[in-house]
């Protein structure tokens, strides 16, 4: 959750200020090709691309929603490593509260044909509240973030709870590449109360901070009522501890992070290192052989 009042986005590359055009795709180099994706939510702009300056293993080019759409098919996606989102479409506030436009189906369409070709996703922290209007979009990242009440898995639910700025202690779960070097850390960041689908995702970071209603504010009574840090007439079941995982989406492998609310978040040198890992394993080839496997497994 954040001021709802979007910050107009440019576009940036890493080497100059430019819209991102087919004529001026990054070329194939020692470096890894990323495509950042952003708009929709706001965020401090200068310290959250420092995270990418400052990545020696990358080149990134950022593009935004809309334009960013075109660029969602295995045919733009054969020029990058992979995509790391920081988006948040299909969301629009109004007075009356958010409304939830469907994405247009040649976006569909391409992100699906992505999964087939097996494109790698790094998602991060509000991109799982993107979409309502598609929940196809909630079983890609694993987990889905709601504004208002609606169904998920075809079940009613509430809408969820966030709380900024909160201080907890991130643990890793497991020995992976993305985990690698990581001992518990505290991070001051935003948590959210929300769906996680944990049946279908592979942990690989916990919190120590307490998933109750209590210990969060209702989006809704934020973005309809606009009582900020109000959890009055709201009410949530206990939620996951889960902050991180892995997953795969047809033949792709896919990274979700709910690091990455703000400042504290984006100078904090273990989730600097724990993204920087997390784009490095989502590009190998290792990830790429793993999601195929598992996209193989149910059908053997």
């Amino acid at each position: 959750m954040a001021d709802t009042k979007d910050i107009p986005d440019y576009h940036r590359t890493s080497t100059q200020s430019a819209p991102l055009a087919t004529t001026a795709l990054p070329e194939v180099g020692g470096k890894l090709n990323v495509l950042l994706v952003t708009r929709g939510h706001p965020f401090h702009r200068d310290t959250f691309f420092d995270i990418f300056d400052s990545n020696p293993d990358i080149q990134y080019s950022n593009v935004e929603h809309p334009a960013a759409q075109f660029l969602f098919n295995p045919e733009m996606a054969q020029h990058f490593d992979c995509y790391v989102q920081y988006d948040m479409p299909g969301v629009e506030f109004g007075d009356d509260g958010p409304i939830y436009p469907e994405p247009p189906d040649f976006y569909k369409e391409g992100v699906r044909a992505m999964g087939e070709a097996g494109c790698p996703l790094v998602v991060l922290h509000h991109c799982a509240a993107a979409w309502p209007a598609w929940p196809e979009w909630s079983e890609i990242i694993g987990g889905r973030f709601l504004y208002t009440p609606m169904k998920s898995r075809g079940v009613d639910r509430p809408d969820s709870g966030y709380n900024i700025d909160v201080s907890h202690i991130v643990s890793p779960t497991m020995d992976h590449p993305i985990t690698r070097g990581i001992e518990p850390f505290e991070i001051t960041d935003e948590v959210y109360l929300c769906e996680i689908f944990e049946d279908s995702v592979i942990p690989l970071f916990t919190s120590n901070w307490t998933f109750t209603r209590d210990n969060f504010y209702s989006a809704a009574n934020a973005v309809v009522r606009g009582e900020l840090n109000s959890n009055e007439g709201w009410s949530h079941d206990d939620g996951s501890n889960v902050v991180g995982w892995i997953k795969t989406y047809k033949n792709a492998p896919v990274v979700y992070l709910q690091f990455g609310d703000g400042p504290a978040a984006y100078e904090n040198p273990s989730f600097r290192r724990i993204l920087a890992q997390a784009i490095k394993w989502a590009c190998s080839d290792e990830a790429k052989a793993w999601a195929r496997e598992m996209n193989l497994a149910p059908n053997q």
